[in-house]
């Protein structure tokens, strides 16, 4: 049964659609990369899925026993978050907080799930220091631990190596793999079309033409040769 199931989905802000005719399903253990030139609206479809945007129409259900605060999400940081001046383990530990309910505080369960998900990010050592004294790589890092305190099925991820250098974006892209390998779900927006083709299972295009099926599908589809003939051409995407 499908994680998530998108049917005929607008987007857009008040009465200016920004796109439409989006219809995708994602299946548990899916690797999904959201692909397509600026402006077409990648970001804004996240949140939507997120609901933190309400749809202009269309339909997105979950299922599989997927509940709607069971999504983890990694956005993209601004310069203010880049700078917030709280420990690594505090921002870690938030991640829990759709799962404590009435509860004013955490439990012995959200700390072990803190501690446990610091060590799969390798960022244990860092677990005292404070967020912003870290470099971009190590940020991603916690923020990544975050969003597995909220999920163990599906990961949303904006841009996630944005800003870093290529070792670092490369050792960011083998985690989220290993994530995926270990039953991790992911949903990843990315401007990076080789990531996209090498790492995922699924593509979505949006823009004038949208496209959604498996990346061997992709690579031979209309839209898939021409944004490739332009990302390769050096145009911005």
């Amino acid at each position: 049964m499908a994680l998530l199931t998108v049917r005929d989905l607008s987007l857009g802000y008040e009465s200016r659609v920004v796109a439409e005719g989006i219809n995708f399903t994602v299946n548990a253990g899916d690797y999904l990369c959201i692909v397509g030139e600026n402006g077409s609206g990648k970001s804004t479809l996240m949140k939507t899925l997120l609901h933190l945007k309400e749809p202009l129409g269309g339909e997105i259900s979950v299922g599989d026993g997927l509940k709607r605060d069971e999504i983890g999400y990694l956005p993209q940081q601004t310069v203010v978050q880049k700078d917030f001046p709280a420990s690594v383990r505090e921002i870690v530990l938030s991640g829990c907080q759709g799962r404590c309910g009435l509860r004013p505080f955490y439990n012995k369960a959200d700390r072990k799930c803190c501690e446990e998900n610091m060590e799969r990010m390798g960022i244990t050592d860092l677990a005292n220091r404070c967020y912003r004294e870290l470099s971009g790589g190590q940020q991603q890092r916690v923020l990544l631990a975050r969003a597995l305190c909220a999920t163990q099925k599906l990961l949303l991820l904006d841009e996630p190596v944005s800003g870093l250098d290529p070792k670092v974006t490369k050792e960011m892209y083998e985690l989220i793999e290993r994530l995926n390998r270990d039953g991790i779900t992911i949903i990843m927006i990315s401007h990076d079309i080789a990531a996209a083709v090498q790492y995922a299972s699924h593509i979505l295009h949006v823009g004038r033409n949208v496209f959604f099926g498996t990346k061997e599908e992709y690579l031979r589809s209309d839209a898939g040769r021409l944004f490739l003939s332009r990302t390769e051409g050096g145009e911005e995407t």
